[in-house]
Parts: structure tokens; C-alpha cells; sequence
């Protein structure tokens, strides 16, 4: 198991310390190499920029990936550690050394964090006696080396301070126990809104479920238990949609059966003498299904919906 300290934007944290999110992109300008070294629910530390040679905070890997700037924003809003998304440009094109006319919608690297946690300025820990002042990126350790061990167990008692209990990294993606909102002790990370958004984007290799549809800027992550309802930010309770398949299928007049076959309710033409377009997709199984099997639709949450949403 290895740990990462990620060289970190002072103004990125200061913004994202000062409203404590409950995730957030640390961003890549640069949009070219594939951030490899961590596994899901890995632990990501943020070191400040000299002289501040501290570790300041933290969060839970959920994974990297690649994203226009405009779908980043869509995703995490003010969790990018920016007001606005013009500043969050700004900010961008600085470091790439170009503007908006050169560039309209750049694609940057973000590695995805969850459960990120800020500590106080006594509580910040002194980089590792190996740290060299011209790490640029950052810097892994393994856990079970002097080093990690050492880092882990500052960190944990830090942890233990703010509610967090011990992290179990075998447990992908559980909402834990205990209240969702609220003080209660977080037993595992879950995943955010932004998050969750990213995670289905990719497990359906950014197609949309039913029409196939690759166009990724009106592809949405629908929740087949809406979140409102206690359904969670789980891969296994999403499906990438096209922006109109995701509204009938909030709206009842599409849903999807357990065996993942298309279903068109009726009612579309009832209540709107039309439909033709989407009664085609009536029968069929699904274009897109994910890969591995904990990110493909649960029979649970589609049985929901088909009992409690789709209009027969």
C-alpha cells in the first residue's frame, strides 16, 4: 500500500480549507500524464509550496481522470478550490501559458479525492527528512517503510481528532454506518455528487447507456434511487444518459429491468402524442454496460425504480 504527498497550491488550499467540501479535484493543468500511482481509497496528502514545507490536510483517492475544463466545473464546481468557473479558467490558462481564443475548453488532469480533511496550523506535519526541495509533483512512500509509517500515524491521530475512524482500504465505495448527515464518525469515504458523476462517465467509457450516444457534454450520471431518497453515490446506482433519456427516466416514462432490458412506458405518447424516437429503444438490452461487476446497475435499485417511478 503506498501513500502520496501531492505538491499543493496554497491559494487552492486556503480556498478549499476555509469551506471544507466534501470532495474535491486536485487539477492537473497540464492534461498529459496519467496520475498511476495510487489504488482506490489510497491516502493523498497536500504539501504546501515552500517555505511552507508542511503537510497540511489530505483525502481518499477515487481515481484520475481526464476532463475539458467546462465539464471539471460542471462536475465540482467550487470544489476545483476556485470562486468561479472564470477564475478556474484563469487560473488554468496561466499555468499553460495560453487564454480562451487559443484554447476554448482545454482538457486538464483531476485527481478525484473524497473524505478531504484540513488541519489546523498546529496541526500540520513537517515534510519527511527525505523530502528535496526540487520535487515539483510530489512524492510516494510506502506505508509499511519508516517513512509511511510514520506519516500514517500522524496522520491517523490527527484523524482520530476529527471524527474519522480507522480506514479500511478493502472496502470500495461504502456509504458507511451511521447518520449521512451530520457529525456522525465517517467508517469508510463516500463518494460525492461530483464524484459520482466521474466515476459512471467512465464506467460506460463516456457512452450513453441506451443510445450509445458519445457526445460527452450532454451525457449525465442519472441515479436510478435519487440521492434525495437514501440512494448513494455508488456506481451501482448510476447509469450515463443521454440529457433527454435522463429526464424520462427520472420522470417514469423510461426505466431499465433487472436483466437490463430497455423498457418505454406507454404514457409518452398518452400524455404527448409522440414518442416515436424513443419506443425504438423499447426491448433492447443496453448498449453500454460496465466492465467490472461492482459498477454495473444494481438489481436492487432497479427493481425501485421499476415499482416506484416507471409509469406502466
Amino acid at each position: 500500500m503506498k501513500l502520496y504527498i501531492g505538491v499543493t497550491d496554497n491559494n487552492w488550499y486556503k480556498f478549499l480549507a476555509t469551506h471544507k467540501p466534501d470532495e474535491v479535484n486536485f487539477w492537473q493543468p497540464g492534461g498529459r500524464q496519467v496520475f498511476k500511482v495510487l489504488e482506490p481509497n489510497g491516502m493523498f496528502l497536500f504539501k504546501l509550496h515552500s517555505p511552507l514545507d508542511f503537510i497540511a490536510g489530505g483525502g481518499f483517492y477515487v481515481r484520475h481522470s481526464f476532463l475539458p475544463v467546462s465539464l471539471a466545473w460542471e462536475a465540482f464546481g467550487h470544489k476545483n478550490g476556485t470562486t468561479d468557473y472564470f477564475a478556474f479558467r484563469q487560473a488554468i490558462y496561466k499555468y499553460r501559458k495560453s487564454n480562451s481564443k487559443m484554447e476554448p475548453d482545454p482538457i486538464i488532469g483531476c485527481i478525484i479525492l473524497t473524505a478531504p480533511f484540513f488541519f489546523e496550523r498546529s496541526e500540520w506535519i513537517p515534510v519527511p527528512l527525505d523530502w528535496r526541495p526540487n520535487i515539483v509533483k510530489g512524492k510516494s512512500y510506502d506505508a509499511d517503510s519508516f517513512a509511511g509509517m510514520s506519516l500514517m500515524r500522524q496522520v491517523e491521530e490527527r484523524l482520530r481528532q476529527k471524527s474519522f475512524t480507522a480506514f479500511d482500504s478493502s472496502v470500495q465505495w461504502s456509504e458507511g454506518s451511521g447518520e449521512r448527515y451530520g457529525t456522525g464518525q465517517i467508517i469508510y469515504p463516500r463518494l460525492g455528487q461530483g464524484a459520482f458523476r466521474v466515476v459512471v462517465t467512465e464506467a460506460y467509457h463516456r457512452r450513453c447507456a441506451i443510445s450509445g450516444e458519445r457526445t460527452l457534454p450532454v451525457l449525465e450520471a442519472a441515479h436510478i434511487k435519487p440521492y434525495s431518497l437514501e440512494g448513494p453515490h455508488h456506481p451501482n446506482n448510476g447509469l450515463l444518459l443521454r440529457q433527454d433519456l435522463h429526464t424520462l427516466f427520472d420522470r417514469g416514462y423510461i426505466t431499465v429491468s433487472e436483466d437490463l432490458n430497455i423498457e418505454v412506458s406507454k404514457r409518452i405518447k398518452e400524455d404527448y402524442g409522440n414518442g416515436k424516437e424513443y419506443y425504438a429503444f423499447h426491448g433492447k438490452k443496453l448498449i453500454e454496460i460496465p466492465e467490472r461487476a461492482i459498477d454495473r446497475p444494481s438489481g436492487q435499485f432497479l427493481q425501485w425504480h421499476n415499482e416506484n417511478v416507471y409509469l406502466e
